[in-house]
């Protein structure tokens, strides 16, 4: 099976791609969003929820996906205090059917990021455009 990279103008130089599709699926890597575009910080856990899945979606449409195509999500909250808080964020950016998922309360790379989220979209071949292949 041909593996696709997904990748972004905007791609850090870091040792993973942003994207993968593998067949008919794409796996988003674990996205961040402690820092807006203009490069402030971010503080709160709705804040960082919803950069998270504005990125997600970035990856997702350079795939040819949207989030109505995620079928798995992980989320990684830093504080189970703010799972509430993130689930409120969450269902404005998905909805029936919900996609299966997890969140796992654990810490994360940088004291900042309060919240990491990945997941897995279906798309068949006939509807995507990818970037490189590898």
């Amino acid at each position: 099976m041909k593996k696709e990279v997904i990748t972004l103008p905007q791609s850090l130089p870091l040792p993973f791609s942003p994207g993968i599709r593998a067949g008919d699926f794409i796996f988003v890597s674990g996205q961040v969003g402690f820092v807006d575009a203009e490069g402030k910080k971010v503080k709160s856990v709705e804040a960082q929820t919803r950069l998270c899945l504005e990125n997600l979606q970035k990856v997702l449409m350079a795939g040819g996906a949207s989030l109505k195509d995620v079928v798995k999500v992980t989320v990684f909250l830093r504080r189970e205090k703010d799972f509430n808080k993130m689930n409120l964020v969450y269902k404005e950016y998905f909805v029936e059917p919900l996609p299966a998922r997890s969140t796992v309360i654990t810490g994360l790379a940088l004291p900042e990021m309060l919240i990491e989220i990945e997941c897995i979209a279906y798309v068949p071949r006939r509807r995507s455009h990818t970037s490189k292949r590898m």
